[in-house]
């Protein structure tokens, strides 16, 4: 298996069933999981809580859970999966982590027009000033990667497997997105 299959399959069935359950709560549709790179086996996976606390992020609820956990790996010999690509502070928790690397399904643009969630380029552009991507996705901390490219690299049939499963997976998320976005103003999340 591809590691853009497995990253697919991690999304698909261990992010999603948590998101859903997330979302129905009154939380937004960010996930997030850590996987071995040795054998792409899953670690941990979990959803935004930020009914719970705001800084409860897909990815930084993620990285909690992970330092919950007795006994982990050393962050260096794991991939981090981000169903949306991370906001600036979720990278910047992805690297005090320790992370080299994370990936990512949607992007930051995709936040911002698909989901009608635009706090991450906002505070990219009004904080940092900087433009969406204008970040270092190649730096001496880590390097970032969109599924997308890793999918269309795949070699046929496996590359249209793949795009009939991410067809699917952003499917759900636009599903998800309305049940959000429909029930977001009785919920006390800043910035929702």
């Amino acid at each position: 298996m591809s590691l853009a299959a497995r990253l697919l399959n991690v999304i698909e069935h261990d992010i999603l069933p948590l998101t859903e359950a997330g979302v129905a709560a009154g939380n937004k549709v960010f996930g997030a999981a850590i996987l071995r790179k040795s054998d792409l086996s899953l670690v941990v996976a979990e959803t935004n809580n930020e009914l719970e606390n705001p800084l409860w992020h897909g990815e930084v609820h993620t990285l909690k859970r992970f330092y919950e956990m007795g006994e982990k790996p050393d962050t260096k010999d794991l991939i981090f999966l981000s169903t949306h690509e991370p906001c600036t502070m979720c990278m910047s928790a992805i690297t005090w982590a320790g992370f080299d690397n994370f990936y990512y399904f949607f992007s930051h643009e995709d936040s911002r027009d698909a989901f009608a969630i635009p706090h991450d380029l906002k505070i990219l552009k009004d904080v940092f000033g900087l433009e969406p991507g204008g970040y270092r996705r190649q730096n001496g901390f880590w390097h970032s990667h969109a599924l997308a490219d890793l999918v269309e690299g795949d070699e046929d049939p496996e590359r249209t497997a793949l795009r009939e499963q991410s067809a699917r997976i952003r499917a759900v998320y636009d599903r998800l997105s309305d049940a959000y976005q429909s029930g977001k103003g009785d919920n006390a999340i800043p910035l929702s």
